[in-house]
Parts: C-alpha cells; structure tokens; sequence
C-alpha cells in the first residue's frame, strides 16, 4: 500500500521544506501578516484555511494585538499530521478547528479569511462553495487573502517558468525528491488558471475592481478580493 503524502511529515519540517520549495514564500507570509492590519478589526473573527503548523496565524495574532485586541483567531486544519503543533494555551483569542473547511460554518463577524496553497488540494467542484462562503461571512471592508499554484495561459512561458522553477528547486532538493513529489501530487493538486481564480471571486460577489494580485513567483500568485 502506498503511503500517504502529507508535507507535514517531511525530516527538514513543513515550514523549513515549503520556504525551500516556493521561491519567495517567507516575503508572500511577510505580506499576508502585514496586510492584515487593513482589515482585522476589533470583535470580528480571522480564520485561516489550512493553516498547517499556525505559525502565520500567531504571528498575525502578534501584528494586530494593538489595533484589535479583541479580535478572535481561527486556524482550520485537515491533515492529522499537523495536530501536534497546535497549542490554544499561550492565547485566548486563537482556537484550531480540525477539520475539512467544506463542513465549517464561518462566523458571520468575519473581517479576514486567509488561504496560503489550500484551494488546489480541494475537489474543482467544492472550490466554488468555499468561496462563495467566505464571501457571506465577510463584514463590509473585509478581505479574502490568498495564493495558489497557477496555471499558464501561454504554452511556451508555462513551460519556461516551469523548468526555470525545477532549475530552483534543484537547489534544495534532488532530482527524484523532485520527481517523487510530483508524482505523487498529480491526483492531489489541480491548478486553476489565474483567470478562472478571479471569475470565482466574482461569482462569489466580490465587484471585479475589488480583486487583485498582489504577490507572484514562477506559477505562484498571491491574490486579494474585498467585501465592498
């Protein structure tokens, strides 16, 4: 029987094996923390879809405890694997939720929803429902921040920024780490095109003038969507 894959059992750590495996990614979580301080208001909720070890969420909690001390933080996690790094104890304001984000129930005081590589986990068909809900929770002014692996729109730069990618990876990681990996997540990651990202936000409400990028490296883009 083959066995799982699952990134929070890698030896060098989750968090050590993704900053070496996205280009970028420690400025992409510098970001999301320091956008937040726009939206996270006082007596509303913050959640984090995947929020593997919750090591952005504590230091989001970190980023606004001046600006909104009274804001509550939620971290939502399926995979077993990362339970152990959850601890509730040290804050009050931060709970973890273990459990698949399609049966939560967001809080309708919701000013922040973020989402770091989850959607491409999820089946095409329940992407749309998810942010369709995300966007009934949020209040007015509240923001859906998140990245996913994308899919290019021309053949031939796809392919270049995807050998470029490998020549990165190539860094950190041998050749049948890499090839290993890859087999292993075509059942398991389904990319969507930029395009078809921001017709889903549109779809869920979000005015088109109101969603954007703001973050990207190789086929790794980070968007943003507010709640007019």
């Amino acid at each position: 029987m083959t066995q799982k894959f699952t990134f929070a059992q890698r030896e060098e750590g989750f968090d050590n094996h993704i900053s070496q495996s996205i280009r970028g990614y420690n400025d992409l979580i510098g970001d999301v923390i320091n956008l937040s301080q726009y939206f996270v208001e006082n007596d509303t909720v913050v959640y984090d879809i995947g929020c593997s070890t919750g090591k952005m969420l504590r230091a989001m909690i970190g980023q606004n405890e001046k600006i909104a001390p009274r804001a509550n933080y939620v971290g939502i996690e399926i995979e077993e694997d990362f339970f152990k790094f959850f601890d509730e104890s040290a804050q009050s304001n931060l709970e973890f939720i273990r459990n698949d984000v399609r049966d939560v129930s967001f809080a309708v005081n919701t000013s922040l929803v973020t989402s770091i590589f989850t959607l491409q986990f999820m089946p095409r068909q329940d992407r749309q429902d998810v942010i369709n809900q995300i966007y009934n929770c949020l209040i007015p002014g509240g923001a859906f921040i998140f990245a996913e692996k994308t899919i290019g729109n021309n053949p031939m730069i796809h392919e270049m920024r995807t050998f470029t990618y490998y020549d990165f990876k190539k860094l950190s990681f041998t050749y049948d780490d890499i090839m290993t990996k890859e087999k292993k997540l075509r059942s398991m990651l389904k990319s969507n095109s930029r395009q078809e990202l921001i017709e889903m936000c549109e779809i869920a409400g979000f005015n088109p003038d109101s969603i954007d990028s703001f973050w990207q490296n190789f086929a790794f883009t980070g968007f943003i969507a507010i709640k007019n």
